[in-house]
């Protein structure tokens, strides 16, 4: 129910405080905003929707919740704001009303191997308080049952100093810190067993390029390192070194060294790269170095802890008949059972909490994760979600909270929940911002704002303003498919074959047996947390054949955008290097026609130790990345930082003309635009991308190839209705080129276009994990007899 703010009775004055009852923003220029101005209600429920790159994140994140956290950063002392990053004020001519921002977005949890859904929620800090203080038999503080705080032991003397100089005396024999961390693997959970013919060819010296490992080029100062720390010959193969020689390589125990003309640290090369490399998330390394450990490295659950991350203390307090591993093993849905069965009046306080955080997690869908789940695996959408739980129970209020897309990877089944908890939100008196595209969101509004009328440059203005009945009418893209409905489709494709997948038991699956119908569009589908992606990727991926895109981030650099990322750059630069007679290296900010002073990145960066980097725009070339001398060569009357800028659409029109003709471009870029990225800019920081974004750029690049397998996460992800409309047919296309596509998705519109469905389910969790229904949609929609059954029958109208 929408709440309304009490009016005051007639001929009463207002009172000035009362007036303060809007968020203006005049002029906003922001990325591709065009002067945007705007009102938006406090405590209402606002949502922003356009096609993607019409401007809405710009408007929303880039503008009013930066300026927010800018507003709020200045009021810490300037000693404080010393320390902290200097933030610009948005381009904007005017901002008023701004309240407390809170964001709440997609970025993916840290990939940091000890974090997990305990930990990032503190449910897990809750739970240590509890079996400190409740668990029998009692064996520590709550350091005790961390598996990040090792177990420390000191001896020695300690003397205190007194009054006139004295000192006073305290033998101390031995202190022990207690921590529950497994010392085994360090609290990761896992250990690797190392394939040493991976890493080191024994038939070559050191000087020969004996070190396989990436970065460790012969000639590069980590194996200068080895060759001259006088323990080892350089030019001697390694399966020629003695037992000595072969242990000072491989094993041999840190210690300093005089070596390359300084003092060093010297340590075997195996428990360096345990250090560097092994003892990481293999999520978070570049995906180079991620290939090296997936081949020289077999990750397992740590014998000592069974993968727990505690140690043997740690797990013999139990707290009603369960060990706290035990417990951050369970699905929260159990755990909320198990916590309310503990009746220690001790602890009421802690039960109550811990009780009250779990029904968050059931209430925002996650009811079938488990506290140990590893925070890197979680999805943008799961992320998103558990970084909602904080806020669920705050007794904040007259703060704005900020979603981006709060309804991704979420069943139409879950949908309901998750508005349920914007409303609540909202009725405690909050402003709820929402950036969105499904229709089922949009359609609780209490104010909408939709941007367009197109992306990136043909977006940035303001197509309508108002509540949805208005939007309905509005002669928007927005408007006129806000009520579309995909229906099924007549005839069906017949596949030509099937992938088996027999006795499947990843996760929460129960000894799965399906075939996956080749030749086809399939869809697979299900709840949140069913087995969807277990089924598949576990199955599936790794295949001959199978290729899989997915929405994971990206890895590159800071210069890495669109261009670089699908090799279009190369055809260009060599047409303006026949066109100008220069070399094409002239035009890549990586090379020669760099800017000295940026080095291509357009920015300089400025590392301030432990604080956060500061970013500027480099004063020489303006933040082009150019040499100016090379931005005087131009192609069809542009040079390479202007065709840099071109949106994908805009570039496809551009390689066509007489004078800037590049067939190969052309190419790539129509995949882009196929996929729905006819707005990217070329050179726009690939880091910006949504997942997907990112997953689409993947499938641009394997358009053109021919045959085989393709698998799908979610292609929906932050498409705008009207372009969903554009994904089926080019679902079409790939498999009447003989492709067999397999979706994961839940948009009833893609199940509706479907020649297959494989339904999981019925639950999530160890509710779900079997196949509940397969065959065609047509045969779903009949039987009603699952979840997704009866919410694509009232989708199509059946």
């Amino acid at each position: 129910m929408t709440t309304t703010t009490p009016r005051p009775a007639p001929g009463a004055a207002v009172h000035p405080a009362d007036r303060h009852d809007r968020i203006r923003v005049v002029g906003a220029r922001e990325n591709n905003l065009r002067e945007v101005s705007v009102e938006l209600p406090k405590r209402r429920l606002t949502v922003f929707t356009g096609v993607s790159g019409s401007g809405k994140s710009s408007l929303v994140f880039a503008t009013i919740a930066a300026e927010s956290r800018r507003l709020i950063d200045e009021t810490y002392p300037t000693f404080l704001q010393g320390f902290m990053a200097s933030l610009p004020r948005p381009d904007v001519d005017e901002l008023e009303g701004v309240t407390t921002a809170i964001v709440v977005d997609q970025e993916r949890l840290g990939a940091n191997a000890r974090s997990t859904v305990g930990t990032v929620t503190d449910a897990h800090a809750m739970l240590r308080h509890l079996f400190s203080r409740a668990g029998d038999p009692y064996v520590g503080p709550p350091a005790a049952f961390s598996f990040n705080v090792p177990t420390s032991r000191a001896s020695g003397v300690m003397r205190t100093e007194a009054a006139g100089g004295g000192t006073t005396t305290k033998i101390v024999r031995e202190a022990v810190y207690l921590g529950g961390m497994c010392p085994e693997c360090e609290g990761r959970g896992t250990v690797s067993d190392l394939d040493l013919s991976v890493i080191v060819d024994e038939s070559r010296s050191l000087n020969d390029g004996a070190i396989l490992v990436p970065g460790y080029k012969a000639d590069g100062w980590m194996v200068r390192g080895f060759s001259e720390s006088g323990f080892l010959d350089g030019d001697k193969p390694i399966k020629d070194y003695t037992a000595t020689e072969r242990h000072d390589f491989l094993y041999r125990d840190k210690g300093k060294i005089k070596a390359l003309g300084m003092n060093m640290t010297y340590q075997g090369l195996i428990p360096k790269l345990r250090e560097s490399i092994f003892s990481k998330d293999p999520d978070a390394l570049q995906p180079h170095v991620r290939r090296f450990v997936e081949r020289a490295a077999v990750f397992a659950p740590c014998p000592a802890c069974e993968g727990s991350r505690l140690n043997d203390a740690a797990r013999s307090a139990t707290v009603h008949g369960r060990n706290i591993a035990e417990v951050a093993r369970m699905q929260i849905t159990d755990a909320a059972d198990w916590v309310r069965e503990v009746d220690d009046p001790g602890v009421a306080p802690l039960v109550a909490n811990l009780a009250r955080l779990f029904d968050a997690f059931v209430a925002i869908g996650l009811g079938y994760l488990s506290l140990d789940r590893p925070a890197g695996t979680l999805s943008g959408g799961e992320a998103q979600r558990v970084k909602m739980i904080r806020h669920l129970g705050s007794a904040l209020t007259d703060v704005t909270y900020v979603f981006d897309e709060p309804t991704i990877g979420l069943h139409p089944h879950d949908i309901a929940r998750m508005n349920t908890l914007l409303e609540d939100l909202r009725d405690k008196g909050n402003t709820v911002l929402v950036v969105e595209h499904k229709p089922e969101t949009i359609a609780i509004a209490d104010h909408v704002v939709d941007l367009g009328p197109g992306a990136g440059s043909d977006g940035g203005t303001i197509t309508y303003e108002g509540d949805v009945a208005g939007l309905r009418a509005a002669d928007t893209l927005t408007g006129r498919h806000l009520d579309d409905r995909t229906r099924l489709k007549d005839t069906v494709r017949e596949p030509t074959g099937a992938l088996e997948i027999r006795g499947a038991r990843q996760n929460n699956l129960r000894a799965v047996d399906v075939d996956v119908p080749t030749g086809v569009l399939t869809v697979v589908t299900g709840v949140a947390g069913s087995g969807k992606s277990s089924l598949i990727h576990g199955n599936l991926a790794g295949r001959e054949g199978v290729v899989v895109v997915d929405q994971g981030s990206i890895k590159g650099s800071r210069r890495s955008n669109p261009a670089t990322y699908t090799g279009l750059l190369d055809p260009v630069r060599k047409a303006f290097a026949k066109a100008n007679g220069v070399k094409p290296a002239l035009f890549s900010a990586n090379s020669e026609g760099a800017c000295p002073t940026c080095q291509g990145n357009g920015r300089i960066y400025t590392e301030l130790g432990f604080m956060e980097t500061v970013e500027t725009v480099c004063e020489e070339c303006g933040g082009r990345r150019f040499q100016a001398a090379v931005l005087e060569y131009t192609l069809g009357g542009k040079n390479i930082a202007d065709v840099l800028d071109l949106s994908v659409a805009q570039a496809h029109d551009f390689f066509g003309t007489t004078d800037a003709e590049v067939p190969a471009a052309r190419t790539i870029l129509g995949h882009l635009h196929d996929v729905g990225l006819g707005y990217l800019r070329l050179g726009q920081p690939l880091n910006t991308l949504s997942g997907g974004e990112r997953q689409r750029l993947r499938l641009a690049m394997r358009m053109g190839d021919d045959g085989g397998v393709l698998v799908l996460d979610e292609p929906t992800t932050g498409l705008h209705l009207a372009d969903v409309a554009h994904l089926l047919a080019l679902l079409d296309r790939l498999v009447d080129a003989g492709r067999t596509v397999v979706v994961i998705e839940h948009h009833q519109a893609v199940m509706a276009h479907a020649d297959r469905i494989i339904d999981l389910g019925p639950g999530a969790g160890h509710d779900g994990g079997t196949v509940v229904f397969e065959g065609t949609p047509a045969d779903l929609v009949a039987a009603r007899a699952t979840l997704t059954g009866k919410h694509l029958a009232d989708y199509v109208g059946a």
